[in-house]
């Protein structure tokens, strides 16, 4: 039962990687979204190829399934965790509560604002409309990532003090440290890359 939730954990950040695709690009390539943020006509120019229909399926076909199916994955870690340690399995159970629930907000608002400004017609009030919602709902991803990062930091310090079975080379096998090797890269969806590789890893191992 394990692997096989494993193994649905690590479709589910392949799916949310092509959510963040379809967030972050458009058929003439990829959004420059730092740029759009510096003017109302640049994020015109920014959007302008960009199909809406590309952040309603972000949002409502794969982005509910892609967040559903690694949730699993997460919970069932925690799971897991309390043979080993209750302590450690508490704190990931609600750790990763705090991150799902956050995140599927968070991934729900940022393809609504790029529906939004795009639906309204790309005018400045559109723009400024967008970004004020986004500004204001910001709360949700640091709390997220807050809970993803006490999670992760869990998990790693589990493996590595060599509490589980598994080797303790396999604290590599973490979102947390993939991360850190992949942030100087320019690949897109960079998060749900390190999460698909900690769970293929963990699939393979445990």
């Amino acid at each position: 039962m394990l692997k096989v939730v494993l193994f649905i954990a690590f479709i589910g950040h392949v799916l949310c990687g092509i959510c963040d695709c379809l967030l972050s690009y458009s058929p003439s390539g990829r959004l420059d979204l730092k740029g759009a943020l510096k003017s109302s006509d640049r994020m015109r120019e920014v959007f302008q190829d960009y199909p809406i229909q590309w952040s309603l399926i972000s949002i409502m076909l794969l982005g509910v399934l892609a967040i559903s199916a690694f949730g699993f994955g997460y919970q069932e870690l925690s799971s897991w965790m309390k043979e080993f340690s209750e302590t450690a399995s508490i704190i990931m159970y609600i750790s990763a509560v705090v991150f799902l629930i956050s995140i599927v907000v968070h991934h729900i608002i940022c393809g609504l604002v790029e529906w939004l400004y795009v639906r309204l017609g790309k005018t400045d009030e559109a723009r400024e409309a967008a970004l004020e919602f986004q500004i204001k709902t910001i709360a949700t991803m640091f709390i997220g990532y807050f809970g993803l990062a006490v999670f992760l930091i869990t998990l790693f310090i589990m493996v590595v003090t060599g509490k589980t079975p598994l080797p303790q080379w396999a604290c590599v096998l973490n979102t947390f440290p993939l991360m850190l090797v992949l942030l100087p890269t320019k690949l897109p969806a960079r998060g749900n890359i390190a999460g698909a590789v900690m769970y293929l890893g963990l699939l393979i191992l445990l």
